[in-house]
Order: C-alpha cells, then sequence, then structure tokens
C-alpha cells in the first residue's frame, strides 16, 4: 500500500495504519522524514493495544527521537509489549533492566525476558543470555548453557557472538577445546565485521600448524555460503 492508502486508514482509526504510518515517517519513506509525527502515530496505535507500536513508542523514547528522552516511559511501553509476547520487546526490555535505565538494575528480570525472547529466536536476545550466563548475571555461571545460546545466536550472524564462541572453543570453555572452531568463528565473526574476531583470529593462528589454519578457513567459508 502507498502512503495516502495508510494515512487514510491511519485516520479513520485502523491501529496496523497508524503504525505503519508510524514508520514510514520514522524512516522517511515517501515523506520527508520527522520524527515527532512518528511518534503521534505510534502513539495512537499503541493506546490501542498494537504491540509493534508499542515497542516502536518505547524505542523513541529510550533514543529521545521526536520525544524528549525518558527511559521510564521507553519501559512502560517495552513493558505492554513485551506481556502480549513480542520478542523485540523482550529483549528490549531485558536490557533496561540489565543496565537500570527507568527501571531498577535486576538481572534476574533481565534474564527473565532475555529467555522468552530468546526462545522465540531473538538473535539479539540470545547473544545477551549468553553473556549472563558467561557472567553469571543474575544466575548461576554456566559456560555450557552460555556456549548453546551464543551458538544460536552465531548461527543467526551476530558478530558479538561468533567471536565469543570462538573464544569457548579457544579456552574449551562449555565446550571441547578445539581450536579449529575456534579459528572458523573468529574469522566468521570478523568477516562481519567484529574488530574482536578480527584480532583473535589471528592470534589464535600462531597456536595451529597450517593445515588446522586451512581446514578451519573452509569451513568458515562454507558456514558463509
Amino acid at each position: 500500500m502507498r502512503f495516502k492508502e495508510w494515512e487514510l486508514l491511519a485516520k479513520e482509526g485502523v491501529s496496523e495504519a497508524q503504525y505503519n504510518l508510524g514508520l514510514i515517517y520514522s524512516i522517511g519513506k515517501e515523506v520527508l522524514k520527522d520524527e515527532k509525527e512518528a511518534v503521534k502515530w505510534f502513539k495512537l496505535a499503541a493506546e490501542k493495544g498494537f504491540a509493534q507500536a508499542q515497542n516502536n513508542l518505547g524505542l523513541m523514547y529510550g533514543k529521545g527521537q521526536g520525544v524528549e528522552k525518558d527511559f521510564q516511559k521507553a519501559a512502560n511501553w517495552y513493558q505492554l509489549a513485551a506481556k502480549q509476547g513480542l520478542p523485540q520487546a523482550q529483549h528490549n526490555l531485558g536490557v533496561i533492566y540489565g543496565k537500570g535505565q527507568g527501571v531498577e538494575k535486576d538481572f534476574q528480570k533481565a534474564i527473565q525476558w532475555f529467555t522468552l525472547s530468546s526462545r522465540q529466536g531473538h538473535a539479539q536476545a540470545q547473544y545477551n543470555l549468553g553473556l549472563m550466563y558467561s557472567r553469571g548475571e543474575g544466575i548461576l555461571q554456566d559456560d555450557k548453557e552460555a556456549v548453546k545460546w551464543y551458538r544460536l545466536s552465531a548461527e543467526q550472524g551476530i558478530s558479538g557472538a561468533q567471536s565469543n564462541l570462538g573464544l569457548m572453543y579457544e579456552k574449551g570453555c562449555g565446550v571441547e577445546q578445539n581450536y579449529i572452531e575456534a579459528h572458523k568463528w573468529f574469522n566468521i565473526a570478523g568477516m562481519n565485521g567484529n574488530k574482536i574476531g578480527e584480532k583473535n583470529t589471528a592470534v589464535i593462528e600462531k597456536k595451529m600448524l597450517v593445515g588446522q589454519i586451512a581446514i578451519a578457513v573452509g569451513l568458515a567459508r562454507k558456514w558463509k555460503k
């Protein structure tokens, strides 16, 4: 549908159209970018209970886009969307509980929301959940669980998870030590722009045989395809 069609439906009170009109204004598609106008339409849809609009309104408040930055309001909107099962909102709620933005810092609640989001396949939540298991934040430290969530996130292309999975293989934490797998994941992370992964690729090569490096490079290329 075109902008005018969404605008007509939005003015008639259709929440999905109001949300889509908010998106159009927030990215400047077909119209000049206007964050205040985006907030206006997201809010109308959010107040009707439209979960994606609630999440996006939370993002606008969290970043101070079109409105004054207000983490407490961001948290309130994320909470409404998260309780409807929206994985993006569950992840965002986990982040602000982990940082204590607009809410009291609470690692256990962060774990709770990251877990709900991760189980729905949200890659960034899976990475953050892996971090919390690695660090033992809000939960007993568990390298095997960390590896599990890093792997799921890494397979979806999150470079931080790819780099951290490489570290787990290098050190033999939560998984059997394997320099070939470590190199593979460091290399993949590096190809995705992760500077730590790129650096660690060079570091681990000093511990490997030429043949092992060749195998690891082949595995990384195969994965990328």
